[in-house]
């Protein structure tokens, strides 16, 4: 497999992340397992091309989060994965950020 996308390009040249590392499998695996095993749900995402999509996954109660690239094909590939999650700071209105 040779890896030309411009986010394999970024991510390959993040330590430690390589294009054999990538997961995929059909995207009602991947969701079944975050679902069941994370205890993660579907947070939000967006159209990347006209095929694929991002998809960001998070459990509240555990903290966890995954970043899904879903294809036209039903395949979905993890992207990145991780803890902490935190939503972003909101400033009230009005209030100078």
């Amino acid at each position: 497999m040779f890896c030309v996308k411009p986010l394999v390009v970024v991510l390959a040249t993040t330590p430690g992340v390589l294009c054999a590392q990538t997961h995929c499998a059909d995207r009602d695996a991947v969701v079944d397992r975050l679902e069941v095993k994370y205890g993660e749900s579907f947070s939000g995402g967006g159209i990347r091309n006209e095929k694929s999509i991002y998809e960001v996954w998070m459990s509240e109660e555990n903290g966890t989060w995954t970043i899904l690239l879903t294809r036209a094909d039903g395949k979905s590939c993890i992207v990145a994965s991780g803890t902490d999650w935190r939503d972003g700071l909101k400033v009230p209105a009005g209030i100078p950020g």
